[in-house]
């Protein structure tokens, strides 16, 4: 179980976790109207903290969130030193609600964004060992996924169900093709071919995926970014995770199709993991 945290920036203050207060009427809390952000500090540094933030900025601008994400790079080396993780491996959590007013459904007008981080201590694993098996169903989420918003009830919903039934994730299937999971992007392989699901409206576009997509490319792997059905997922040759605390995560099996029976990782699966733990150890 993740831990509290000791300290939460809320709106410009640094305060103990447990002092930290946010409105009932904060229309993140009435109606999940906000949008967040999730970064691993690794070794000194975030993981592509650039991408991160224009993300968060992005997401802010299709639901007409005014807020300045540029301002939090002064203020997050504050709360690190706070929470005295300074030196310590994270994950720093960024949330931004639309604010507090009376609730109506339509946005209110000239009220200030609710703003609040923090950081909990957390080391990745050099490559993520997790063999994993996870289950499919139908979609039954909004059509836009590509918004990383607060209302997360569909996705948890269904991890629930995965995680009741010992499983490490939930796959989404919309119209026959898989799009991605509950709280990661999703990548098949066959004949060295990779293929994801291209970034529309029904994925969102992760920083993880993205770099993925970037090491193919150094790799001289062939990437199709085009939904694979259903139907071909005992065709495929590997599958695997990616996400900001999964990193890269080999699936084993997909509903009742094994992928491995034993602890096999695939050759394309196994490549992008040791490319992605290059990148962690010599920068990026």
């Amino acid at each position: 179980m993740a831990e509290y945290p000791n300290k939460v920036w809320l709106n410009g203050e640094i305060l103990d976790a447990e002092s930290a207060r946010i409105s009932v009427f904060d229309r993140g809390f009435l109606f999940g109207d906000g949008i967040y952000e999730v970064m691993a500090r690794i070794r000194g540094r975030f993981f592509y903290e650039e991408a991160h933030l224009k993300r968060l900025d992005e997401c802010l601008q299709k639901i007409k969130i005014d807020f300045d994400t540029r301002m939090l790079t002064k203020e997050i080396p504050r709360l690190l030193k706070a929470s005295d993780i300074v030196e310590n491996d994270c994950l720093l959590y960024i949330q931004v609600s639309r604010g507090v007013a009376p609730r109506t459904h339509a946005f209110p007008h000239d009220i200030p964004p609710t703003v609040m981080m923090y950081v909990t201590p957390k080391t990745l694993p050099d490559i993520n060992s997790i063999n994993a098996s996870v289950l499919t169903m139908e979609e039954f989420r909004w059509s836009r996924c590509d918004i990383k918003t607060t209302s997360l009830l569909g996705n948890v919903m269904a991890n629930e169900i995965a995680v009741q039934r010992e499983c490490y994730e939930m796959l989404f299937v919309r119209n026959d093709i898989v799009t991605e999971a509950s709280h990661c992007n999703m990548f098949f392989v066959k004949d060295n071919i990779v293929y994801t699901h291209p970034a529309n409206e029904y994925i969102l576009d992760g920083i993880t995926r993205q770099v993925v997509l970037g090491l193919c490319a150094d790799l001289d792997i062939v990437v199709r970014e085009e939904g694979v059905s259903k139907q071909r997922i005992p065709q495929m040759d590997e599958a695997f995770l990616t996400g900001t605390s999964t990193q890269i995560a080999s699936i084993k099996q997909i509903d009742q199709h094994f992928y491995y029976k034993g602890d096999e990782i695939g050759k394309v699966t196994k490549k992008l993991q040791n490319a992605f733990l290059g990148l962690k150890k010599t920068g990026f």
